[in-house]
């Protein structure tokens, strides 16, 4: 497991416990309450450093390589799942995802930016970047999904979308406000949950939903810190003032009546135990949708409406 900066304490009391499983393998000498006062040491450092994370250390969880992507989560949460692929008019674009997966009895319309998982991924997936024909095929889908009264779930996991010429050439901007408008008239429940880097338009693209959750460990903001240090300092070394600054981790944004909810993480992070946090990310998507269904679709509309407009609205 790659351990970050600030995990410098575990490392050590890793390393300690590693040499101590040697020591009980040669059989030499008897060191299991060494050994299991390592563990406990382990467990109870770890929890305090993610107790105490800064917004700058949150976004470098939420960038970890081993954190699970949009495919992750899907495969593992679904009992089935069917990718569909383009947006019938330009091409398939492998930084978005989707397509129908299976809860149970319960069809649900999954959509999400993808990273890769080493480096040729990456490149293919272009880094979760999509380009226009990634939000018309996401569009496209929740058409789909509304045509059979299906529920919607988006995963975000973005550091924007593709800031390249010819994506603007094809009509970027426009693929990402007709989204967000469009969004707020989809007749059918839609859950929107921030996994990983939730930023600019390129998030927000698949991010207007009746409810709104991020993981603990995520960010959500206008602007990357690195983006943001470079405009206000000429520099990228103030990123951890402009990271606390942007007001971006999960605590923030709820704390700022932006989302709906903050999804717990295992202790160390969704990386440090996958398998945990697909049952956390499982039960949250089911009962959230059982929450929904149960609200008449026009309302839903309504609130949803209602919710996004009364965002940044203040009395002096």
């Amino acid at each position: 497991m790659q351990l970050l900066e600030f995990e410098q304490p575990i490392q050590e009391l890793e390393d300690q416990l590693a040499k101590a499983e040697e020591i009980q393998k040669a059989g030499s000498v008897d060191v299991e309450k060494t050994i299991s006062d390592l563990k406990d040491k382990i467990l109870s450092t770890r929890k305090e450093i993610y107790d105490n994370l800064t917004p700058w250390q949150r976004v470098q969880v939420s960038r970890h390589p081993e954190r699970p992507y949009t495919l992750g989560y899907i495969r593992n949460i679904c009992d089935d799942f069917i990718e569909l692929h383009g947006d019938r008019n330009i091409k398939d674009d492998t930084a978005m995802v989707g397509g129908w997966g299976m809860i149970g009895s319960q069809s649900i319309m999954f959509i999400g930016q993808q990273k890769g998982e080493n480096t040729k991924l990456r490149q293919y997936r272009n880094f979760g970047m999509a380009n226009p024909e990634g939000y018309r095929k996401a569009l496209r889908l929740m058409r789909m999904a509304e045509k059979f009264q299906k529920p919607i779930v988006t995963l975000i996991d973005t550091p924007g979308a593709y800031p390249g010429s010819e994506a603007e050439e094809r009509g970027q901007a426009e693929a990402i406000a007709r989204n967000i408008y469009e969004m707020f008239r989809i007749k059918t429940p839609i859950i929107c949950i921030v996994i990983g880097e939730g930023a600019s338009g390129g998030a927000i693209g698949i991010g207007v939903g009746d409810k709104v959750f991020m993981l603990e460990n995520t960010w959500y903001s206008v602007i990357a810190p690195e983006s943001c240090s470079s405009i206000l300092w000429r520099s990228w070394d103030f990123k951890r003032e402009a990271a606390a600054a942007l007001k971006l981790t999960a605590k923030d944004m709820y704390a700022n009546h932006l989302i709906d909810g903050i999804i717990p993480e295992p202790v160390g992070g969704a990386h440090l135990n996958p398998t945990e946090m697909y049952s956390i990310m499982k039960k949250t998507i089911i009962d959230t949708i059982s929450e929904l269904q149960n609200v008449p679709v026009d309302d839903l509309v309504t609130s949803r409406i209602d919710k996004f407009c009364k965002m940044g609205v203040f009395c002096e």
